[in-house]
């Protein structure tokens, strides 16, 4: 039991609900474009979440071992703290990818086919921090994925709406991802990683992150007014936008070690409540 807690720790299985809502909001929209409710595709979407999640979190915690052991922060991890050993951490690696792979087969050609590049994004985040301090657009492109994909599953081709929701995604976690790093700024200078409080201090990297968030608010606006959404999805948008502002409001009261909660708490209940009131929308 204790070994399976620890494979659950080490992708921070909880913490699914970031990008899980939006995949949600990505189905739905497809349903609502061809009255198509599949709900065996509906089971393939969520599980395409998990094992592509459980992928990119274990492939960036075994890419990140070494670092990890170093940072007072990140010493305690599954891999540097030996809970999880090196071979078992790849072996889990490779079962989700696979899973991930036979999932997507099941569902329609063109996701399958679309599968080896989506997996290639979310990888690619493991390494973007030791080149460039884009690599915060780099995760919020990875989860951006979530639900243009779910979309794929029933309509197997691309529309404007659901893009719009990707980039609120990607916005959306690009901004949150500068407000983690910062707890990282002084350890990521000495190991020579990138990213935006390293390159810009911490001063601007809020700014660009409150920037990514009122862009990410116009988004949610924008795609409200071109789908001519009615209540229910302008409630879901102000709680949204009201927690996507109140966290800055916290970190510009100089509490960085309230990032935590941030990150995990505010963040994903906010994923969930627009999610939810989104989804009334198309549905009822």
């Amino acid at each position: 039991m204790n070994k399976i807690l620890n494979f659950f720790s080490l992708v921070k299985f909880s913490h699914t609900i970031f990008a899980l809502p939006f995949a949600l909001i990505g189905f739905f929209l497809a349903y609502e474009k061809t009255q198509n409710l599949d709900i065996k595709i509906f089971i393939f979407v969520i599980f395409c979440m998990i094992f592509a999640r459980n992928s990119a979190m274990a492939f960036n915690r075994f890419i990140d071992r070494k670092i990890d052991k170093k940072n007072s922060r990140t010493k305690k991890r599954e891999i540097p703290s030996n809970k999880i050993s090196e071979k078992s951490a790849i072996f889990f690696i490779i079962i989700n990818i696979l899973l991930f792979f036979t999932t997507t087969f099941f569902i329609n050609k063109m996701v399958f086919f679309l599968s080896p590049i989506a997996l290639i994004i979310i990888l690619t985040y493991s390494y973007s921090k030791r080149f460039t301090f884009f690599c915060h657009l780099i995760l919020g492109l990875a989860l951006s994925l979530s639900p243009i994909g779910a979309y794929l599953t029933i309509t197997e081709k691309f529309d404007f709406l659901p893009l719009i929701f990707s980039f609120i995604v990607m916005f959306w976690v690009s901004g949150f991802d500068i407000i983690y790093s910062l707890q990282d700024e002084n350890f990521d200078k000495k190991e020579n990683l990138h990213s935006i409080p390293v390159s810009f201090g911490k001063k601007k990297s809020l700014q660009i992150s409150f920037i990514f968030h009122i862009i990410t608010s116009f988004l949610v606006i924008y795609a409200g007014i071109f789908a001519k959404y009615n209540n229910f999805y302008w409630i879901g948008a102000i709680i949204f936008i009201a927690l996507l502002f109140y966290q800055h409001k916290i970190i510009y009261e100089n509490n960085l070690e309230k990032i935590n909660i941030i990150f995990f708490s505010k963040n994903g209940i906010a994923s969930i409540i627009f999610a939810f009131f989104t989804i009334m929308e198309i549905i009822i």
